[in-house]
């Protein structure tokens, strides 16, 4: 009775960041962005970054250690959705250009704003900013496919879209020119080059794989699949996270025990999302991930107005949820396919 009531077996003392953590806060957070980014091929690290911040890590330490545990889930995501078909390597591979510039750049900025002291109050805003965006623009396109599909329209092979920006940009002709087969279209290798660069930034800043804008960036920018751009952006995120890791650990600000402690919960979890991602209809991840993402901002916000408590509870309790809702998609999916493989085999 007095193990029940001493909670103190429940914390872990991270030697490198000097901080004392509370350990399944830890194990959840791995396990579920092992779930939500094999699911939604963001690498889930957007939300890692703040959830480490929130459970007492300092900010630069948050960012370094999310990007080192990023590299290590990744790499078993990638491999699975590889097995599926869903990943171009050749888009993959020319966008790492453009990734280690981008992320090399973020991470002198992250070190240049912690030694004036102001790196948590910037990244923190920073994240609110980008986050509200992308939950924007990922409702903003829903909105816009139901009601194009309501009116009758539908985009060729892609099926109904909303945002088709990439068909503009397909129109710049600048040399060379590049072939992507398994993603289906040609364009200029410029164009993945320079998303890649900006996305880079924000990886190395935000200690976030690059996902978060990447996978909406190949889809609305540059024209991918929504099956394809989730398996790529996996792979890309792998490469960027490795690069990431090898950059915050010279500059000393990786806690190697938290990555341990989330990679055992992530690499379970990112076997569930990936599988997961068969019996998903395209729009249904999207509108998820938009949920996902604003109740992230408003956990940042919490806890910059100084609600700590309030903050981890709203943002461990929703990638709980979106666990839960993923896992479903999953089970209900599987069943569905062994009933119909036995109706196949009575027939």
């Amino acid at each position: 009775m007095e193990f029940l009531g001493d909670t103190s077996w429940m914390y872990m003392y991270m030697p490198i960041a000097g901080v004392t953590i509370l350990w399944p806060g830890l194990v959840l957070i791995g396990f579920s962005v092992g779930v939500i980014g094999g699911f939604f091929g963001m690498g889930g690290a957007w939300m890692v970054t703040p959830g480490l911040n929130i459970l007492g890590f300092p900010m630069a330490f948050a960012i370094g250690t999310d990007i080192a545990h990023i590299a290590g889930k990744s790499m078993v995501s990638t491999m699975r959705h590889s097995k599926f078909g869903n990943v171009d390597y050749k888009l993959g591979f020319v966008m790492v250009v453009g990734t280690m510039v981008g992320i090399e750049i973020g991470a002198q900025l992250i070190m240049y704003l912690e030694r004036l002291g102001k790196v948590g109050d910037v990244v923190r805003w920073v994240y609110v900013g980008f986050l509200g965006l992308i939950a924007l623009m990922v409702f903003y396109d829903y909105f816009k496919a139901v009601s194009k599909k309501k009116h009758g329209q539908v985009d060729g092979e892609h099926g109904t879209e909303g945002i088709t920006w990439y068909k503009t940009l397909h129109k710049i002709r600048i040399p060379p020119m590049m072939h992507f087969e398994k993603a289906g279209f040609t364009c200029s290798a410029w164009l993945p080059i320079l998303v890649s660069l900006l996305t880079g930034i924000l990886a190395g800043f935000l200690g976030i794989g690059g996902g978060l804008l990447r996978m909406p960036a190949l889809v609305y920018l540059i024209g991918c699949p929504t099956h394809i751009a989730v398996g790529t952006d996996l792979f890309e995120v792998m490469i960027s996270g490795l690069y990431g890791a090898f950059t915050y650990t010279l500059k000393g600000r990786i806690e190697l025990v938290a990555v341990f402690v989330m990679l055992t919960g992530a690499a379970i979890g990112a076997q569930i999302g990936t599988v997961a991602t068969k019996y998903a209809k395209g729009y249904g991840i999207r509108v998820a991930f938009g949920i996902a993402v604003l109740c992230c901002m408003i956990s940042i916000i919490l806890k910059q107005y100084g609600y700590p408590v309030a903050s981890a509870v709203l943002i461990l309790g929703t990638i709980s949820l979106i666990c839960i809702y993923i896992m479903k998609i999953m089970f209900v999916g599987a069943a569905q396919e062994l009933r119909e493989k036995k109706l196949r085999e009575q027939g």
